[in-house]
C-alpha cells in the first residue's frame, strides 16, 4: 500500500470535495423556489454521487479505504451560507451565485490534482474522467450564473 499511498490520499482529498459538492447541490435544491434549478441542482448532484463512487472503487482497488464524508470546512461554510441565507433571504439568483463558487472550487480542486506529476497512470485516468464531468458542472452552472447576470 506504501507505493499507492501518495494516490490513495490525493483521491481521498478529492472524494471529500465532491461530496462536499454533492451536498451543496442538495443543499442548493431545497433551497430553490423555481423547479427547473430544482431538477438540475438534484441532477447535478447525483452525477457528483456516481463521480463519488467511481473514486472510491478506485481507492479500494489500491487497497484503501475510501472517503465517505466531506470535509469540515465545507461544513463550517454551509453553516455560514445557511445564516447569510436566514437573514438576507433566498431567491434564486444568490443560490446560484453560490452554486458557480463552489463549482469554481472544485474544478481547481481537480485541475492541481491533474497537475500533479507523482501519481500513477491508472489513477490520473481516473481523475481525468471524474473531472470530465466537474468541468461539464461548472461551465454549465458559470453560463446559468452569466445568463441571469444578463437579464
Amino acid at each position: 500500500m506504501s507505493d499507492s499511498s501518495h494516490d490513495i490520499s490525493t483521491l481521498n482529498g478529492l472524494i471529500a470535495t465532491t461530496i462536499d459538492s454533492a451536498s451543496g447541490y442538495a443543499e442548493a435544491a431545497k433551497d430553490s423556489d423555481d423547479g427547473r434549478y430544482n431538477s438540475l441542482f438534484l441532477s447535478r448532484g447525483e452525477e457528483r454521487r456516481q463521480v463519488v463512487s467511481a473514486l472510491q472503487a478506485q481507492v479500494r482497488s489500491l487497497g484503501g479505504n475510501p472517503e465517505d464524508d466531506g470535509t469540515v470546512l465545507a461544513g463550517a461554510h454551509r453553516v455560514f451560507l445557511n445564516l447569510k441565507a436566514a437573514v438576507s433571504g433566498k431567491n434564486d439568483k444568490a443560490i446560484i451565485n453560490e452554486v458557480e463558487a463552489g463549482e469554481d472550487y472544485i474544478k481547481a480542486k481537480y485541475e492541481d490534482a491533474l497537475e500533479d506529476r507523482e501519481l500513477s497512470p491508472s489513477v490520473r485516468a481516473a481523475i481525468e474522467s471524474a473531472y470530465a464531468s466537474v468541468k461539464q458542472g461548472h461551465d454549465e452552472m458559470r453560463d446559468l450564473k452569466h445568463s441571469l447576470e444578463r437579464s
